[in-house]
């Protein structure tokens, strides 16, 4: 069996939404997405089916990609968890969503952090988790589960 070849990186996250401006406006004033019309994707009709993002600190683009059907699905699990630097980070981002009037749950106790939820207009769950002190490595080798 051979070994596969390397990645190189995460190219982007692709999220379900039901409605491409609600979402384009909410992830601007929730987390600060600008919009990247250049990247924008449409059918072979020329309407507009996707949008492309940059959130601040996040390095990869996120896709917005109408798709009714599957948008609201991911309401019990989260497939993206956005990282922040630290508990105090996390208690910003507390007094900004109930700025933005997003309903959240707690700062909780996480595995190698803390962590803070909340729902997108879809009811797609997002969570912010604090970075692991000294990175991943350091976490793994002190017998800390990921």
């Amino acid at each position: 069996m051979t070994s596969p070849p390397v990645l190189s990186g995460l190219h982007h996250v692709t999220l379900p939404v039901s409605d491409l401006d609600t979402s384009t406006a909410w992830y601007a004033s929730v987390l600060g997405a600008e919009r990247i019309p250049a990247l924008d994707h449409h059918d072979p009709h020329g309407a507009r089916y996707s949008v492309v993002v940059a959130l601040p600190g996040l390095g990869v683009p996120v896709q917005l990609r109408l798709a009714p059907e599957a948008a609201g699905t991911a309401t019990a699990y989260d497939p993206v968890t956005l990282a922040v630097a630290d508990r105090a980070a996390l208690e910003n981002w507390v007094e900004h969503l109930d700025a933005c009037d997003v309903p959240h749950g707690p700062v909780a106790e996480a595995r190698i952090g803390h962590a803070l939820s909340f729902h997108d207009p879809d009811g797609t769950l997002l969570r912010l988790y604090t970075e692991p002190v000294g990175g991943f490595d350091a976490a793994v080798q002190e017998g800390q589960r990921l």
